[in-house]
């Protein structure tokens, strides 16, 4: 699966502290933590008709990563809201819009590891496209990917930090076997999520989802668990449940919600996208649509 370019976001402006560049115009310093070690925490939004969906549980995680790495001179949510609002305007945006805001620990006096380098405060982007859902609704393939999702022990997953260099690597290996994306384990051997989305897995009328213990928890993954209609397990969950599951899907808030028909060869279920998958699919846009925070 590649995403597609969108020729509407040609001139797309992006928000840096406070200017609106054009894409083509450069607006990060060579000092800013995110250039000099991925220093930085972020979130993906997506905008319904005016709103967006989960935009307070967004900011609350964006906020608990950037405590738990030390920044300092976090803005404040209505300073960030204002940002994402005068983006959207700039570039004339309203509906089928995805946001991917960026907090950085920001520029650095000089190059280096250390955070005391760090005296002027975080800097935030905010980069909006016009995209559509970017996964095929027909089925999805994954591959269990070698490269393994870390703890808590090696880095705390609760922290929505943007070296997502694990991810890549898992990526990597997807697109060579010619699947989707990835599927990771945790060090123990356990389902983690996919190197982009959470899992489900439907087995008869119950959904299971792994715990989130190498995996961060997702907004769309909690969703699902409050409005689906049938009952749901949060547990450890191995390969083989999710081989011989009935149904298997994956959420995130850039492709909301996607069938898997196939892992590592094997068919799920009948090979095609199951009925729970499109109930919860279409539950969860209606929901998302119902429940946007209005920004524009």
């Amino acid at each position: 699966m590649l995403q597609r370019y969108d020729e509407r976001n040609a001139d797309l402006r992006y928000w840096v502290n406070g200017t609106l560049r054009h894409r083509d115009e450069p607006g990060i310093s060579p000092f800013d933590s995110v250039v000099q070690g991925g220093d930085a925490v972020w979130e993906g939004l997506r905008l319904y008709d005016g709103g967006i969906y989960g935009l307070e549980a967004h900011l609350a995680r964006l906020r608990r990563s950037a405590v738990a790495l030390g920044f300092v001179a976090i803005p404040a949510d209505d300073e960030i809201v204002a940002a994402i609002r005068a983006t959207l305007d700039a570039n004339g945006m309203r509906d089928g819009v995805h946001v991917r805001l960026t907090l950085t620990r920001g520029v650095k006096v000089t190059s280096g590891m250390d955070p005391r380098l760090n005296r002027a405060g975080c800097t935030l982007i905010v980069l909006a496209e016009h995209k559509a859902p970017v996964y095929d609704t027909s089925g999805l393939t994954l591959v269990t990917s070698s490269v393994r999702r870390p703890g808590p022990d090696v880095l705390d997953p609760k922290i929505h930090h943007n070296n997502l260099l694990n991810s890549i690597l898992a990526k990597m290996e997807a697109n060579v076997a010619g699947a989707d994306d990835a599927l990771m384990l945790d060090a123990r051997g356990f389902v983690a999520e996919t190197n982009a989305t959470h899992l489900f897995a439907v087995t008869g009328d119950t959904l299971v989802t792994p715990r989130a213990v190498a995996c961060p928890e997702g907004i769309t993954r909690d969703t699902v668990l409050r409005i689906a209609p049938y009952p749901v397990e949060v547990r450890d969950v191995t390969q083989v449940e999710m081989y011989t599951a009935d149904e298997v899907f994956c959420t995130g808030t850039m492709g909301e919600i996607a069938g898997v028909t196939r892992i590592d060869g094997r068919p799920i279920g009948a090979g095609e996208v199951g009925p729970v998958t499109r109930k919860i699919a279409e539950l969860y846009r209606e929901h998302a649509r119902a429940n946007a925070t209005g920004v524009i």
